[in-house]
């Protein structure tokens, strides 16, 4: 899921600025389990603007506000406030917000601060795991990371920093390269470990990216 959390209010209304009249988007999906964007972020960021002297045209929570024809969908019902709206101000990552972009014509502003791809440990507490590289290794580092779980992002480790299974550049953090070994250890299959990984293509994360699938096929 993508983590996000609300930018600082006071500058939510410095983006704002001079515009009087603004309508909210909330997104019920990573948004709502990050409590950055969900239906009870949404009422409470209303409440605030208003008591700022802002108007709130309208509101709206959409199931997955990164889904482009689903928000088109769901902003037509709001046609008419969206018709009186100075700003819309989006409380959903930073695809949603580019969504809302391309389907209106008016200033579309970002409230949230866009983190990162997060696994859920559990409620409220959020690890990234994957910096969606495309050009995934896991296959041979026993399902963990190293790109996103080693600080220094090493394809081969562990560094000479490490000591007692810790990260030297967060020594309260296990090492990833070391929890690789254990696994693989653990799985036996330590021959892989000796494997030294070549340069990363880093062609294969160039943004933006695109996939089109076509009857079962997928078009990059």
């Amino acid at each position: 899921m993508i983590i996000s959390q609300q930018k600082p209010f006071e500058e939510i209304l410095t983006i704002l600025g001079e515009k009087k009249r603004v309508f909210l988007i909330g997104c019920s999906l990573c948004a709502t389990l990050c409590q950055s964007g969900g239906e009870e972020q949404v009422i409470e960021m209303k409440e605030r603007l208003i008591g700022e002297g802002k108007e709130v045209s309208g509101h709206v929570v959409i199931e997955a506000v990164c889904h482009i024809l689903n928000s088109k969908k769901e902003l037509a019902a709001h046609k008419a406030a969206l018709k009186e709206t100075d700003a819309v101000l989006v409380m959903a990552c930073g695809a949603g917000v580019q969504t809302v972009t391309e389907l209106k014509k008016i200033p579309v502003m970002a409230a949230l601060d866009t983190l990162f791809l997060g696994n859920v440990k559990r409620f409220g507490q959020f690890e990234e795991r994957c910096s969606l590289c495309g050009e995934c290794i896991l296959n041979k580092t026993g399902g963990i990371c190293p790109v996103t779980t080693c600080s220094k992002g090493l394809l081969n480790g562990p560094c000479g920093g490490m000591h007692d299974g810790k990260c030297e550049i967060d020594p309260e953090r296990d090492c990833a390269w070391v929890k690789i070994y254990d696994r693989l250890e653990e799985l036996g299959q330590l021959e892989t470990f000796e494997e030294i990984f070549a340069l990363k293509d880093y062609s294969k994360g160039i943004k933006p990216k695109a996939l089109i699938l076509e009857r079962g096929k997928k078009v990059l």
